[in-house]
């Protein structure tokens, strides 16, 4: 090929590059396999098996598809929802049937973090002191706090050592914090604790509540 033609094909294939480059928002390009990217949305909690009471319909590039509202066609029955498998262990046995019907439970829902002067008076713990639930708070707490309180709450805990400041709950102030003063701590954080609301859910911070006053009454 002369010299002449190969300049042509290179400005050939740098046009067509450049033409393809197009900035029209209108243009997406071409999708292969658009279910992999636009699957069909089913609401789990639902079950419309009435085909007359409405319908999704969802786009294709040029062909649109029509999937019936809420009922999956790959479920027996069409269910949306299924039974989770045999053996399959709950996020946790307890349930929390005795804080929510408590006034406790309202209370909290509603509690500013700047409060924790009207959460130490208010707040009581609503679930009832047991052995097991002292033995779920500790297990919780040596999750959740030891690494910094230590094992026995003296505030030597192996974060804790490096960190600085981290009280003895058997010493001083400690031992006077109230149950509410303890969650709201534990929820919200106070000073250079940082809060644990959005890790350990209210039950479980109640359960690690009990711990603590363990280790505050401890010799």
């Amino acid at each position: 090929m002369s010299a002449k033609y190969h300049n042509y094909l290179i400005i050939l294939v740098v046009a067509t590059f450049l033409a393809s480059c197009r900035a029209d928002g209108n243009y997406t390009g071409t999708e292969y396999a658009p279910n992999m990217y636009h699957p069909v949305a089913y609401e789990p909690l639902k079950q419309v098996t009435d085909k007359d009471a409405g319908w999704i319909v969802t786009s294709n590039g040029k062909d649109s598809i029509s999937e019936y509202y809420s009922s999956n066609p790959y479920n027996p029955h069409q269910m949306t929802m299924r039974l989770p498998v045999e053996g399959t262990i709950p996020r946790r046995a307890y349930t929390a049937a005795q804080e929510e019907n408590s006034d406790v439970y309202f209370i909290s829902k509603n509690i500013h973090p700047d409060s924790i002067e009207y959460s130490s008076r208010v707040l009581k713990n609503p679930i009832p002191l047991s052995d097991n639930i002292v033995a779920e708070g500790e297990v919780l707490y040596m999750t959740y706090c030891s690494p910094c309180h230590g094992e026995t709450g003296k505030g030597d805990g192996l974060v804790g050592q490096q960190y600085k400041g981290v009280p003895n709950f058997a010493a001083g102030r400690m031992t006077t914090l109230t149950e509410g003063h303890l969650w709201h701590t534990i929820t919200f954080g106070r000073g250079r604790m940082w809060p644990y609301g959005s890790q350990i859910d209210p039950a479980d911070r109640w359960k690690i509540v009990h711990y603590v006053q363990k280790l505050q009454n401890q010799k």
